[in-house]
């Protein structure tokens, strides 16, 4: 019997001390640097470790330093193992040779191709691997006040020809104004609507071959339909603040956000209250808002969204095995906790456990937004408003993603020569002809 008890305690400490041989530590450098979504991430890291025995070390890093540190790391060898990264940074971190593309290449098809949203995939895409694995994004979406287009007979804005024919029916202001369109040129804010609205004409400034497209017919259909918008917007230097203001406000027919506003549509947010009525939690605005994800310019018919996606990369100095790990268990058991760090703007790209399954978006329209209040918006929206937002991120695009040309056209974006350009046309100060040429001779400056 003593030798059966000595056999007993031989079996657990060999099984501890292979436990403890297998059982790695990693590290995650993460953007999501809120303390409350820090705690989310620890909580994911500490279920992981308790279903695999390897530790998670999650450290925050400022988004506008992760390009930086990340290229020093890489310099230096110290790369994290798994790293959170926006899509402006997916190919130029693959060419540099930051990212494990194979690595990311074998997460997806483990977990089913099928079981992501195709545009998050496409844009990861390089020569015909995907170099990091989508978690989150959002598609930017046209808010409409629903309520008046149906009683004016209009149309849903999903053409420039419907937004127009809307801005004519509705613009009278001060008390409404038919859109409210970003002019501030030093805000981000600015640049994705000027790429929304240059997607859905058709119009990239970037060509296939990485050379500076010259097409400037399509281009100055784009920047008429800007102004046509701005015209219809209130005066001064606009961005985020003042449309969102203005929406909220009841005094906006049409404007282009994130969805970060539907928890704020739904009166949970009291540093933005709904003002429309005399109770700022009301849900009557949004009852009476619409939203289209996809809409169309001159010419393409087919239209296009705009998605901002998020990523999780496995480094080329990383524990790949692990990493891999890490990243299936975020998109799979970790889910809900990464979604839940801000439900509203953060929709599923995975939307279930299977091909035609949709156990992740059903669980995201559960998960709680907002701020002061807190409720699902599958209490304030219908399931096929939902549905039809979560969509709009299978189509959702980029400048230059089609093409492989994601880093030239990023380079563009962040340079903002099509705001400033843009703002000078809108005040006058340049002509059409002239405000279409100086954006190519700029873009091909740079």
């Amino acid at each position: 019997m003593k030798k059966m008890n000595m056999l007993g305690a031989s079996v657990l400490l060999s099984a501890t001390m292979i436990s403890s041989v297998f059982a790695d530590e990693i590290t995650m450098w993460t953007m999501e640097e809120q303390p409350d979504r820090m705690a989310r991430q620890q909580q994911i890291a500490d279920d992981f470790k308790a279903a695999t025995g390897h530790t998670v070390n999650v450290v925050a890093v400022t988004e506008k330093d992760i390009a930086t540190r990340a290229t020093a790391a890489f310099a230096a060898g110290e790369l994290p193992d798994v790293l959170n990264h926006t899509v402006q940074h997916l190919l130029p971190f693959a060419e540099a040779g930051m990212l494990d593309a194979g690595a990311a290449t074998d997460v997806i098809e483990d977990l089913g191709k099928n079981t992501f949203a195709s545009g998050p995939l496409n844009m990861a895409m390089s020569d015909g691997e995907i170099v990091s694995v989508p978690t989150d994004g959002w598609t930017q979406l046209v808010v409409y006040r629903k309520d008046l287009f149906e009683a004016n007979g209009l149309s849903a804005p999903k053409t420039f020809a419907d937004i127009e024919a809307a801005i004519a029916a509705l613009h009278n202001p001060p008390s409404m104004y038919g859109f409210v369109a970003a002019t501030k040129i030093d805000e981000t804010y600015m640049m994705q609507l000027i790429e929304h609205i240059s997607l859905a004409a058709g119009y990239s400034p970037v060509n296939a071959d990485g050379s500076v497209n010259e097409d400037t017919e399509t281009l100055k259909t784009v920047l008429s339909f800007y102004k046509t918008i701005a015209d219809a917007s209130p005066e001064g230097d606009l961005y985020w603040k003042q449309s969102r203001e203005q929406y909220l406000g009841g005094n906006a027919a049409m404007i282009i956000w994130s969805p970060s506003l539907l928890d704020e549509l739904g009166g949970l947010r009291d540093s933005a209250p709904v003002t429309i009525n005399n109770d700022p939690t009301t849900k009557e605005l949004a009852k009476d808002t619409g939203f289209v994800t996809v809409f169309a310019g001159p010419g393409n018919d087919a239209g296009a969204a705009y998605a901002d996606v998020r990523y999780l990369g496995i480094t080329a100095d990383a524990n790949t095995d692990v990493a891999a790990e890490f990243i299936k268990f975020v998109v799979s058991k970790g889910y809900g906790d990464w979604l839940g760090m801000a439900p509203e703007g953060k929709f599923p790209v995975r939307s279930g456990t299977f091909g035609g399954n949709k156990d992740y978006e059903n669980l995201w329209a559960s998960l709680d937004v907002g701020v002061d209040r807190k409720e699902p918006l599958a209490n304030i929206y219908p399931k096929q408003v939902i549905n039809s937002i979560i969509e709009g991120l299978s189509v959702g695009d980029r400048w230059g993603v089609a093409d492989g040309q994601l880093a030239t056209a990023s380079k563009m974006v962040n340079a903002r020569v099509m705001s400033q350009v843009i703002r000078k046309y809108i005040d006058g100060e340049i002509s059409l002809d002239d405000a279409a040429a100086e954006i190519v001779a700029k873009h091909k400056a740079l």
